[in-house]
């Protein structure tokens, strides 16, 4: 999940912008809108905050929207979505919520997003710079359907090993949600829909809030001694060490799911011999290289010293750059590792751990080995 798509013209903001200025954010353009990269503490400080304690972030640029079948029902909606993604929504419980792609016909990906079953309908969470556009491919595939954009929520996520302790203050029932769990609960006397889960490798929550309240959410949750305002800039490096994709850099039309190590969330029902097998975009294409493999892989990546390696650097084969064999699609710093880290596409070849390969990197051909991902171990509450 997530976006990195940047326009300087008529930025949106978001509720709680008022709120990053009196915080003393540093604010850049961010997928068409004015967001916060850094607090006073900075980049690295508020990483490791996140790690230790619990962080806070604002990603209500975001696309929160309902799907619901016109007749109500909600397996209805679920199929529908089901011919847009290789995903079993089908069988989604009451509650919970899982990963998912758009796939296009070519079997690459349109925007990866979160789906929820809140019973009577689907609540469908998709990165910004493709907000439009996914609401668009909705609004003309999903037959039966009725597809709304949610534009007066926001949203906020609340990561790391403390995030449990700071929502309890204000929600005692917190400590029985496991990971993928969602609730619809009272926080500060405002109904939210609270789903436990995040983008940064860390326990956490994704909390969505009448865009009234939501500064007063923000507050109550940052009056809490361990929970810090925290920006994109962490929130990059945190989603990079635990090996998460953002989508513009490490996944788009490019790039298939069996390419970028997502089969993971491409369950049985859809693949071939499933009960409901293919029938979404580009089936031909995923459902063969789930089966006979396909020619790249989207790897970990972790340069020789503590220089990053940033997206775009191309990859070589030997130290003199004559065979070109790859690129880095996102790279920064990892605080928790200290050292960079990388992600990049490699022919499957050199997509083992341990193999050595070469970035150019300002006419250099720096070393990088080829690294499991992620590169922190997950906290999530199984």
């Amino acid at each position: 999940m997530d976006d990195q798509t940047n326009d300087q013209t008529a930025l949106k903001i978001t509720p709680l912008h008022a709120l990053h200025l009196e915080l003393g954010a540093k604010m850049v353009p961010f997928a068409g809108y004015d967001m916060p990269v850094q607090y006073p503490l900075g980049v690295m400080k508020e990483h490791l905050h996140t790690r230790a304690a619990a962080g806070l972030f604002d990603v209500s640029h975001m696309g929160q929207v309902i799907v619901k079948a016109k007749s109500g029902s909600y397996a209805d909606a679920a199929l529908a979505l089901e011919k847009l993604v290789p995903v079993d929504i089908l069988s989604l419980k009451e509650g919970r919520q899982r990963y998912g792609f758009f796939t296009d016909d070519n079997g690459c990906i349109l925007d990866d997003l979160m789906i929820t079953n809140r019973g009577d309908h689907l609540l469908v969470v998709v990165n910004a710079a493709c907000k439009d556009q996914d609401l668009a491919h909705m609004k003309a595939n999903l037959e039966g359907c009725d597809v709304t954009l949610l534009e007066d929520r926001a949203l906020i996520a609340l990561q790391g090993p403390r995030a449990e302790a700071v929502l309890a203050e204000l929600w005692a029932g917190v400590s029985a949600m496991k990971f993928m769990d969602v609730r619809e609960v009272p926080l500060h006397d405002v109904d939210c829909i609270v789903s436990r889960s995040g983008y940064s490798g860390e326990d956490g929550f994704e909390i969505s809030v009448p865009q009234a309240h939501a500064v007063a959410v923000a507050k109550a949750l940052l009056e809490h001694p361990d929970c810090q305002a925290i920006g994109l800039g962490a929130r990059d490096s945190l989603r990079l060490e635990a090996g998460l994709c953002l989508y513009g850099n490490d996944i788009d039309t490019t790039t298939s799911p069996i390419e970028a190590s997502l089969e993971w969330a491409i369950q049985k029902a859809r693949k071939t011999g499933g009960d409901r097998e293919g029938g979404f975009p580009g089936a031909t294409r995923i459902l063969g290289e789930l089966s006979n493999g396909t020619t790249r892989r989207r790897v970990g990546l972790k340069p020789e010293g503590k220089a990053p390696v940033r997206s775009h650097a191309k990859l070589y084969a030997d130290a003199q750059g004559v065979t070109e064999i790859g690129e880095v699609t996102s790279g920064t710093f990892g605080p928790t590792v200290e050292g960079p880290v990388a992600m990049g596409y490699l022919p499957v070849a050199q997509a083992t751990p341990g193999t050595q390969v070469f970035a150019e990197v300002r006419g250099k051909y720096l070393p990088m080995t080829v690294a499991a991902l992620p590169f922190i171990t997950p906290t999530y509450k199984r």
